[in-house]
């Protein structure tokens, strides 16, 4: 499936790496072709470092900027985040998305559905911010839920969560997933399968 715009300069392919300890990013860093990484640590005294050897390795960084430790969930921790070099985001939370968009930053928005009412309001959080993706978790929810979710909001989805086979990430590039986002080793180079 073709990646649309923006999200290119982050996405080329069925997987991106997520990374949950120096150890993993170290590892997407030298061992993965994806041009992003999500970056699921760190703190205001590692942002630089992670920036300046993702730069080495001609990769972007996608920070959870709800799980990033020490700054502000301000608009002046966003700025200072885009003065650092941070080009793209995940959150859950509309207005740390809005003022991420206001900074240029690519953004993704991250959706838990847990149900039909997560399902309605995560619609609406999307329509409210207009982000560039959506990531929804589980990732592997329903191939009718994915196709609400297009129909709705019209926007790119990601899948993330829960996906630990090759054939989960079949499942839901065939239901519509753009890519999948897995901090699972044996899936960052997984290539899909050519069909016969």
């Amino acid at each position: 499936m073709q990646v649309p715009g923006i999200l290119k300069t982050i996405v080329n392919g069925p997987i991106i790496p997520a990374v949950r300890t120096i150890q993993d990013f170290k590892h997407a860093m030298m061992h993965t072709a994806a041009p992003g990484v999500i970056v699921l640590f760190g703190d205001i005294n590692t942002i630089s470092s992670l920036l300046e050897q993702a730069k080495q390795y001609k990769k972007r960084l996608i920070l959870h900027l709800d799980l990033l430790e020490g700054i502000g969930r301000d608009k002046a921790g966003i700025n200072f985040l885009a003065r650092q070099g941070v080009s793209a985001v995940i959150t859950t939370k509309t207005q740390i998305g809005r003022m991420a968009h206001e900074d240029g930053m690519i953004v993704i928005q991250r959706l838990f559905l847990m149900d039909s009412e997560a399902v309605r309001t995560g619609i609406n959080a999307a329509r409210t911010l207009k982000p560039d993706a959506i990531e929804i978790l589980p990732g592997t929810v329903s191939s009718n839920i994915i196709k609400k979710l297009v129909a709705e909001v019209g926007l790119p989805l990601l899948a993330g969560g829960l996906v630990q086979t090759e054939e989960e990430v079949l499942t839901a590039l065939r239901n519509g997933v753009y890519s999948v986002s897995t901090s699972k080793r044996e899936l960052w180079n997984f290539v899909v399968p050519e069909e016969k």
